[in-house]
Order: C-alpha cells, then sequence, then structure tokens
C-alpha cells in the first residue's frame, strides 16, 4: 500500500479548520495530521502531494441511496455492474455507498442481494467506492405512493421475508425502507430497530399519527424527503410534516431542483438544520450518460435535461452526483462547506453506525477523503489511494 503526504492544505477536522496543514496516509489509514510547521520528517517511501491552502481536505461522502451509474444498476445483480458504480463515485466525491435495491420480483431482489454480498465480501478493494451495505427500498411500501418501484411486487412488511432476505445478504441489509402503516409494518420496524437495522418511512401513504406510532417503534429514517410520501396539509402534518417536527428522524433529501423545488429545500434545512438531512442522489444508470432511453427496475426511463421519468411522467430516480448536490444546496440555503459535510458526511456514517472508521478526518479513521478547490472535487481518495484526479 502507498504511503501518502498531502502538504499546505486546509483541514476540514470536526472540531476545528486548520489552514495550512498536512496529513499523512499509510495503509489506508489516516496516520498523522497537524499543521505544517509540525510535520514529521517522512522517508522516500512516502509520495508527496504539494497542494494549497486555496484547497481544503474534506471526509468523502457517503451515499446512503444509490441504485446506480454509468449504465450499471444494482438490480444488474452482477460484480462488473458494483464495479461500474463504484468505480464512477469517486468522480463526485462519494468514496462509499449503499447498494440500492428496488421493488420487483422476489427472486431478482434474493439474486441483487447474493450479489452485493458476495461483492462486499471479495471484491470491496482500496481505490474505488466502498460498497457498506445493501439500502432495501422495497418491496414494503404503500401502494398508493408508488412512485416509480413497479406496482406489480408491493408486498406487506414482513419480519419473515426479511429475515430470508438478510440471510441472502449475508447480515449486509443496513436500512430497508418501508411503510409502516401497512400491514405488519409496525411489527417490522421493531424487529429492525431490534435488529441493528435501520428503518426508513419511504413511499408511505401514513398519517401524522401513525409516523409518530411507528418512531416510537424505532422508525430513524426518511427516505427522499417530500418525494414518495404523504405530503404536508394544515389539518393532517402527514409524513412530512411528522419529519419536520421530530429530530428522531434524519431525513435525505434529493438536491437537484428537480425533485424539490430551491424553496422547499430551504423550508427543509430551516427545520431539520444540518443535523438533520442526509445528501443522497438516488441515482439510476443513467447518471453521467446524458440523455436517453434507460431501465430502471424493469421500466423504461426517458431521460431529458436534470430529469429522468417513467412514460407517464413519474420522476423515476435521478441523475444528480453527490458533488452536484452539495454545490445545489449551497446556492439554494446559503450554507458552507462545513454544513455540507455534516450531511453527506458525518450524519450518513453516523446513521448506519461506521462513524468509527468513516465520515471524519481523524486520525486511525479510514483514509476516505476529497480535495476541495475553488470548482470542487479535484482529487478523491479511497481507503488512501487515489480513485480519481481532475
Amino acid at each position: 500500500m502507498m504511503k501518502t503526504l498531502l502538504k499546505d492544505v486546509q483541514l476540514f477536522l470536526p472540531d476545528k479548520t486548520i489552514d495550512c496543514g498536512f496529513l499523512l496516509i499509510n495503509d489506508g489509514i489516516i496516520e498523522e495530521l497537524g499543521y505544517s510547521k509540525d510535520c514529521p520528517v517522512i522517508d522516500e517511501s512516502y509520495k508527496v502531494i504539494q497542494l494549497s491552502p486555496d484547497q481544503a481536505v474534506i471526509p468523502g461522502f457517503i451515499d446512503l441511496h444509490i441504485h446506480g451509474s454509468s449504465g450499471a444498476d444494482t438490480m444488474d445483480a452482477t460484480a462488473e455492474a458494483l464495479q461500474t458504480i463504484a468505480a464512477a463515485m469517486p468522480k463526485e466525491g462519494t468514496t462509499s455507498f449503499l447498494a440500492t435495491t428496488m421493488t420487483t420480483h422476489k427472486s431478482d431482489i434474493q439474486k441483487a442481494l447474493e450479489n452485493a454480498a458476495s461483492y462486499v465480501a471479495q471484491h470491496n478493494h482500496p481505490g474505488k467506492a466502498e460498497v457498506l451495505g445493501i439500502h432495501l427500498e422495497g418491496p414494503f411500501i404503500s401502494p398508493k405512493r408508488i412512485g416509480a418501484q413497479h406496482p406489480d411486487f408491493v408486498v406487506s412488511p414482513s419480519i419473515d421475508q426479511f429475515k430470508e432476505w438478510q440471510r441472502c445478504a449475508n447480515g449486509n441489509i443496513k436500512l430497508v425502507t418501508i411503510a409502516p402503516e401497512q400491514p405488519g409494518g409496525m411489527e417490522l420496524v421493531r424487529f429492525l430497530t431490534e435488529e441493528g437495522v435501520v428503518s426508513s418511512i419511504g413511499h408511505s401513504d401514513a398519517t401524522y399519527e401513525q409516523v409518530v406510532q411507528a418512531i416510537e417503534a424505532g422508525l430513524s429514517h426518511a427516505t427522499h424527503l417530500y418525494n414518495g410520501m404523504r405530503p404536508l396539509h394544515h389539518r393532517e402534518p402527514g409524513v412530512v410534516g411528522a419529519v419536520f417536527l421530530h429530530d428522531e428522524i434524519k431525513s435525505e433529501i434529493i438536491v437537484d431542483g428537480v425533485h424539490s423545488r430551491p424553496e422547499m429545500v430551504r423550508l427543509a434545512y430551516r427545520n431539520k438544520g444540518k443535523e438533520g438531512l442526509i445528501l443522497i442522489t438516488d441515482a439510476m444508470r443513467a447518471q453521467c450518460l446524458g440523455n436517453g432511453e434507460y431501465d430502471l427496475g424493469g421500466q423504461n426511463v426517458t431521460v431529458k435535461g436534470k430529469s429522468a421519468q417513467l412514460a407517464d411522467g413519474t420522476l423515476a430516480g435521478s441523475i444528480v452526483t453527490l458533488q452536484e448536490a452539495a454545490k445545489n444546496m449551497m446556492d439554494f440555503t446559503s450554507c458552507g462547506i462545513r454544513e455540507i459535510i455534516q450531511m453527506a458526511s458525518v450524519n450518513p456514517a453516523k446513521q448506519i453506525n461506521v462513524f468509527d472508521r468513516k465520515g471524519s478526518i481523524e486520525k486511525g479513521k479510514d483514509a476516505d477523503l476529497v480535495i476541495w478547490g475553488q470548482d470542487g472535487i479535484e482529487m478523491t481518495f479511497c481507503r488512501g489511494e487515489l480513485a480519481y484526479q481532475r
């Protein structure tokens, strides 16, 4: 494993910013960091990367909700597909992610889960984004809030079915999108909480009272805020109102300017703050490819401009990158890079319990790092290896 010294760079640490600092990487881990004047003498085994104080080192982004990129999708159920996604992610600053499934035939979901588990065990090498596990999006959702999920394969929440799938996934399912108001929903939320799996309300028509009941059962996450959920109304706060009012819920948000207007992103930011939001892409295989016809969970999707839609106009995932989402978030809310770090690195790491090794720049943690310049991402390191350079 290559040893690397990043020199004379701005470091965004959890408790402070070092304006002119150094960072040593050894065997994929942050070995040492501090002010440049205190940099230890290193031997010739280290590769020195000379930077400047107008370049910032920030933690790599973590995408908890991404289906695909660059022509590949988690549901392709091949190692090559996940390798394609993992290789594409560093260009947008993402150094780890949850491979996200779709509502489709049970056997297809099983294949995708088995493939992801095999990939995690055998192919999760440094130099590309790390698959941290699986986000099971559906099929335990509401037919009333189907979105771009396939209506033919929606099933009621089932502890037995989840157990079977978690066995196929070798324990790698970390997050489950669920409509808790469906028969068996509250029981599944309670079971997931006991198992240490994050339950997320999404594609749900739950009332405010039902969401509160689910929170009491352990619900702690919301899937793509505003989209696929009962909206805010002054006589029925719905899922959105419950998410706004309960700090127990960390909420994903797609900041592409399509899924939610900038004003609604600003409203969410004012209500949830940097502590309560998680930037995601919900990207599908067309990410990075441009206009055309694509597949998502067995349904045809047309991509035009910034939007991906089914034939009836339903939004079908996004094609935004996390770098674009971060820039949009700063434009829409006037937040700064430290707030982006909280929403794109710290919060997702804490949510799926990997903050001991991901999500912040600290000695002993994985060297998942992004060099952020005046025009965005200039370099990305995945577990110590340079995975992208502009």
